[in-house]
């Protein structure tokens, strides 16, 4: 069963997110208290915790360290078309973007060399609205190709 492991924010952008015991999500605006929050197509990173083990080895890799939102487990998250949506705990999401272009000065790619989530993270917004906690579980709802 795919399964939220963890919900992560900052205050900054270009910077590691930490772990939080939950996060808010709200329409058109995405999570409340996070530096990405705001009424576009990227409110909220999603990035499988199977994605992040490719990048662990002697180097411990904490939850957030990709500025990632939510970390998850089960789900194929990169192989899910734009348009698919998901249920998440208690809220709904749709994807708008797999991957994202990174950029050199990242202080995220400065601290770990290198960085997933051009080609395993996923972006999505709010559809419904809820709180994420660990431990939800994730659905796939519509999925469009």
């Amino acid at each position: 069963m795919a399964e939220v492991v963890s919900v992560n924010i900052s205050v900054e952008k270009g910077q590691p997110k930490h772990p939080v015991p939950e996060i808010c999500l709200r329409l058109r605006h995405g999570i409340v208290g996070d530096a990405h929050a705001g009424d576009w197509h990227r409110q909220i990173s999603l990035l499988a915790e199977e994605s992040v083990d490719t990048m662990r080895g002697p180097i411990p890799l904490p939850a957030g360290v990709f500025a990632e939102n939510i970390n998850t487990v089960g789900i194929d998250l990169r192989n899910l078309p734009v348009g698919t949506r998901l249920r998440i705990g208690e809220t709904v999401v749709e994807v708008t973007q797999i991957g994202k272009e990174c950029h050199n000065d990242c202080a995220i790619r400065q601290a770990v060399g290198m960085c997933v989530m051009p080609t395993e993270g996923i972006f999505a917004v709010v559809v419904q609205e809820g709180t994420v906690r660990p431990g939800d579980s994730i659905e796939v709802l519509e999925a469009f190709s």
